[in-house]
């Protein structure tokens, strides 16, 4: 395959690829939310003075801490380093990382009116350039060791955080446009769709195999809530972005992932993705049941459970991998790495999850 150009090394792994298609692999593949982090020494060294936004805007760098956690454990996956608040960045809004709080904006959306200061139409290359030269210039890093995922936030979650102004328990601000300003809300929506289209588009032609989309804040949903101003989007950039990959004879596989969002998880399955991401709070087996077949399933340890020692960590992924059965699935975690995590017990946890599989594959 030749994208702009350029020739990538040809793939040697493609366990991950095909499990998301929900072909038969010879074991699970695995890979973690969150696996280039601070509980590498490496990349808390890396990343040590420099301000979050502009590593995230240095090819290099990014590059670099993508590849850090596969040169210590055998992942089935890559997942670029960047974060998903470059969206709002690229329509115009300032967002700074501060250390102790997370990512903040100085000035949030307050009311409808505020959508006039947003760039309507993101030239994506220009203003995300950035990411698509870091997935390009991993990809040939990679040299074919396994697949590179792209990502994005989803519209909802990235709305929240526009109002919100960082992160938040209750969303209050966020939930309180969507019951007083309904047609506002579904405007930014809409417009944020656009923009993730575009991106994910981007991502691919630059290399990208696979691609995550993170609706983070389903949870502070309700299914009636989701059903309007979260699954639309969801379908509508799954639609969008397979309808262009196929006239140009691509087909990249899309998982979705609605933390907390179980309620929605049958329309979820329905919704043009290959793979549902899953939190910790659902029943392997149930989740089975749930989606009827339909997609592949991803997830979902709790990612708690890395503290505990190894042998029990090796237990827990063995009861997981039992409960989803070993086709059309990825083991990951239920959410994110935390940067107190011992990387020794990353490292059990994708040994476990290989060897499990392997048995229950002979069985």
């Amino acid at each position: 395959r030749i994208r702009g150009g350029v020739d990538f090394p040809k793939l040697k792994n493609d366990v991950f690829l095909r499990a998301c298609q929900g072909q038969e692999t010879n074991h699970v593949p695995v890979w973690c939310m969150r696996q280039a982090g601070r509980y590498l020494p490496e990349f808390r060294e890396f990343r040590a003075g420099k301000d979050f936004f502009e590593t995230c805007r240095s090819p290099a760098a990014c590059c670099e801490l993508t590849l850090q956690p596969l040169r210590r454990f055998p992942f089935d996956a890559a997942i670029i380093f960047s974060d998903i608040l470059v969206i709002p960045q690229a329509m115009g809004m300032d967002v700074q990382m501060v250390a102790g709080k997370g990512p903040t904006f100085p000035e949030p959306l307050k009311e409808p009116e505020d959508l006039l200061l947003l760039q309507p139409k993101v030239d994506v290359n220009k203003e995300l350039g950035y990411v698509f030269k870091a997935i390009t210039l991993t990809r040939h890093k990679l040299d074919g060791k396994v697949p590179l995922i792209g990502f994005t936030g989803a519209p909802w979650t990235l709305m929240a955080y526009m109002i919100e102004g960082g992160g938040s328990t209750t969303h209050s601000k966020a939930k309180r446009w969507l019951y007083r300003h309904p047609e506002a809300s579904h405007k930014l929506l809409k417009m944020l769709t656009d923009v993730i289209v575009e991106y994910l588009l981007g991502q691919v032609a630059a290399g990208a195999q696979a691609l995550q989309v993170f609706e983070s804040h389903a949870g502070c949903l309700g299914p009636v809530e989701f059903q309007e101003f979260s699954l639309p989007y969801l379908r509508d950039i799954a639609r969008k972005v397979k309808d262009q990959l196929k006239e140009s004879g691509q087909d990249v596989p899309m998982i979705v992932f609605a933390k907390d969002g179980h309620y929605g998880l049958e329309d979820l399955s329905q919704s043009h993705y290959e793979v549902v991401g899953l939190d910790w709070t659902i029943d392997p087996r149930s989740a089975r049941e749930r989606t009827g077949g339909k997609v592949s399933l991803q997830g979902n340890m709790d990612p708690c459970a890395l503290y505990a020692p190894k042998e029990r960590i090796s237990e827990i992924v063995k009861k997981m991998l039992e409960g989803f059965g070993t086709r059309g699935y990825i083991a990951n975690l239920g959410h994110g790495l935390y940067p107190d995590m011992d990387p020794e017990n990353v490292g059990a946890f994708v040994e476990a999850v290989h060897t499990h599989s392997r048995h229950l594959n002979l069985k």
